[in-house]
């Protein structure tokens, strides 16, 4: 009996590590959360109208809704944060730029219709 109540407490002690080792070892699931001091988030969007505007948020609470930038302003500050999101943002402000610019132009050639007809009215 002896010998069996030994092979008993072994295996109880082989199964308790054993038990550890399952999921996450005790405090890594906390070491994420601990290194972040302060988690906000930035939103900048372009309008329909080609105006820029701002959100920040902090968790789930707004801090502030519809700040109006600019796309310049948008740009310098991805440039100081870091170059791979000022590749993204710069390439996303082209194509907006590229948009306006067609725009205007399809716009200057509507207005130069309109100005010959009237002077084809006033003549």
């Amino acid at each position: 009996m002896g010998t069996t109540d030994m092979g008993t407490a072994d295996i109880g002690d082989a199964a308790q590590p054993e038990k550890r080792r399952r999921g996450r070892p005790k405090g890594s699931a906390s070491t994420a959360r601990t290194t972040r001091i302060v988690e906000l988030t930035l939103t900048v969007a372009e309008g329909a109208d080609g105006e820029w505007q701002a959100e920040l948020k902090q968790g789930a609470a707004w801090i502030s809704r519809g700040l109006p930038v600019t796309a310049a302003s948008v740009l310098r500050a991805a440039q100081e944060l870091h170059a791979e999101l000022a590749d993204p943002i710069e390439a996303a402000i082209g194509s907006a730029r590229e948009a306006r610019a067609a725009r205007v132009a399809a716009l200057e050639a509507e207005l130069e219709q309109a100005r010959k007809a009237l002077a084809e009215l006033e003549g």
